[in-house]
């Protein structure tokens, strides 16, 4: 059964922290620039000393700058958000001698006795992954109930019949509150819809159709002209698929493009800004996100996610999951910052229809 990690509060009655100064800030001159010495977030749990209280952001990301409000609590805002007038934290230490303390281990279990030696420590193609799937599911079990689960897809999730059968499964069964991913992805699942091929090939049987490479740009053509996918899944009467599965369930999905896009379809955010601004919406209600599939919009997720969030006045974990055929990808998510995922190396058609068929099916 999935047990929720409980949050260890920070002692904040040991001497050198009763002793710290309230925090210094300095007023932003310029509109979108950060006074020098700004001090800069990370996704763990800060807490910031005001009127010798101890507060905690309620609200995070890494590399932005903590302001303090009116009411004396901390908004966290991002460098191109920033208002003349705001009071932005200065100070680069964390251990609490500038009224600034960051809180790494809050969800830190009780140290166990490592071996000084072992094999097989990382995360690779020859881990065995069957844990991480019971407490994956376990924890979907959980959260569809008492938390907030994000998926951010690539386009591999609809390449295949079954991996997108299974998706669309599972946000019918109620195992996601939002979806992100590009263009592509939603392009490529509507393709499916339309002509049962993705990239022109079939999504079953993987044969390539008569001026297939037409198909995803006809999809976007009839979407486009439609006015939005909810109107085109309508007028054409689409039936399956992962976008059809969301707009059937009013499940939000937010499309960021790219500069390689296609068309592309109306409902993608064709400002990087505001796809950030709408994906930030939901990675602050988050409590879980699973990334397949996509090195680009995975990584961008994990920059917007802090390690932890509050719900019902309590702070608790966020969850956060890879998975990639690609060890290199997941690799790089320690080099971007993603330091608190759990890594599964897998083809991500096998991943979806194994989770789906433990959660639906009941399958061992």
């Amino acid at each position: 059964m999935f047990k929720l990690m409980k949050y260890n509060e920070p002692n904040f009655n040991r001497e050198e922290l009763i002793m710290a100064p309230d925090v210094r800030t300095q007023p932003v001159t310029i509109k979108g620039v950060a006074p020098d010495n700004y001090h800069a977030t990370s996704m763990y749990p800060e807490y910031f000393k005001i009127n010798g209280q101890w507060i905690l952001a309620q609200q995070s990301r890494m590399d932005c700058v903590p302001v303090i409000s009116e009411d004396n609590s901390i908004l966290v805002k991002e460098f191109r958000n920033l208002r003349v007038g705001d009071r932005v934290v200065v100070g680069r230490t964390e251990d609490g001698s500038e009224g600034i303390y960051l809180h790494q281990r809050g969800f830190a279990e009780e140290d166990k006795e490592a071996e000084a030696f072992s094999f097989r420590n990382g995360r690779s193609r020859e881990t065995a992954f069957s844990i991480d799937y019971d407490r994956l599911c376990d924890l979907l079990e959980y959260e569809r109930d008492n938390g907030y689960i994000v998926w951010v897809l690539g386009p591999a999730a609809v390449f295949d019949a079954g991996s997108r059968g299974a998706m669309a499964a599972l946000i019918e069964n109620g195992y996601a509150d939002a979806i992100f991913g590009g263009n592509a992805v939603a392009t490529h699942d509507l393709e499916g819809g339309l002509f049962h091929t993705a990239l022109g090939q079939d999504i079953y049987y993987q044969d390539s159709k008569h001026n297939g490479h037409y198909h995803h740009l006809d999809a976007i053509n009839r979407v486009r002209r439609a006015g939005s996918i909810k109107s085109f899944i309508e007028e054409n009467q689409v039936k399956d698929g992962i976008i059809h599965s969301c707009v059937k369930n009013n499940v939000p999905f937010v499309l960021a493009g790219s500069i390689r896009d296609d068309g592309p379809l109306p409902d993608v955010f064709s400002n990087v800004y505001d796809a950030q601004d709408e994906k930030r919406k939901h990675t602050q209600k988050a409590t879980t996100i699973i990334c397949l599939a996509t090195q680009l919009h995975t990584i961008a997720t994990g920059n917007l996610t802090p390690s932890y969030t509050i719900v019902d006045n309590n702070i608790r974990p966020v969850y956060l999951y890879a998975v990639d055929v690609s060890e290199f990808v997941l690799n790089k998510l320690k080099d971007r910052g993603t330091l608190e995922a759990t890594t599964i190396v897998a083809n991500i058609q096998d991943f979806l229809i194994k989770v789906k068929s433990r959660l639906l099916d009941r399958a061992i």
